[in-house]
């Protein structure tokens, strides 16, 4: 039933990295791009990164630009996202789901918000 699967958080120190993985289901690999977003609590939802499947091209928010790269690996359907140079302020749940310019612009309208996966930065 789940059709979007995270994993690959855990805890770092500042300067650390992760990779964080998605798993998709064949029609969410039907999307045109993948995006993935995070939200925190008492903050804001908010987009991070995205990449078209076959394209290949990709879009950041200006405050993981130079330490996150978004990548994929089309005959698994999985998405990956490497977390480098981590601070503190990216602790938060990272969640994936079908990118658009709207829900960049607007990633409370996403359809599906599953479970994601908890990425804590320590200081």
């Amino acid at each position: 039933q789940v059709q979007l699967v995270e994993s690959g958080g855990g805890l770092v120190q500042a300067g650390g990295s992760l990779r964080l993985s998605c798993a998709t289901s064949g029609r969410t690999f039907s999307s045109y791009a993948m995006g993935w977003f995070r939200q925190a609590p008492g903050k804001d939802r908010e987009f991070v990164a995205a990449i078209a499947w076959s394209a290949g091209t990709t879009v950041y928010a200006d405050s993981v630009k130079g330490r996150f790269t978004i990548s994929t690996d089309n005959a698994k359907n999985t998405v990956y996202l490497q977390m480098n140079s981590l601070k503190p302020e990216d602790t938060a749940s990272y969640h994936c789901a079908p990118y658009s310019d709207y829900v960049r612009d607007n990633p409370y309208e996403i359809a599906y918000w599953g479970q994601g996966t908890q990425v804590t930065v320590s200081s």
